[in-house]
């Protein structure tokens, strides 16, 4: 069991998606704002080492921000940018 508890996973949470021209990327400088394709109350991607494993909802208290797990995710809508 020990060498279970030192593999490390990365995870992530996708927000949205976007498509933008490399010229419009690279004139974008801090505090530019990049378009999504969610909307407020879309559930979220949460990926480990980059494999979709969940979707979940964004959760706010108080200073911190959250991702409640609300069902295993669907690979096959990941590869298609389906939410």
């Amino acid at each position: 069991m020990s060498q279970v508890n030192a593999v490390n996973v990365e995870i992530q949470v996708v927000l949205g998606r976007s498509t933008l021209p490399m010229a419009q990327l690279l004139r974008m400088g801090r505090g530019a704002v990049i378009p999504l394709d969610a909307s407020v109350n879309e559930e979220v991607w949460i990926l480990a080492n980059n494999h979709p494993i969940a979707r979940g909802e964004i959760q706010i208290n108080d200073d911190r921000i959250s991702i409640a797990v609300t069902r295993e995710a669907n690979v096959y809508d990941f590869m298609a940018g389906n939410a």
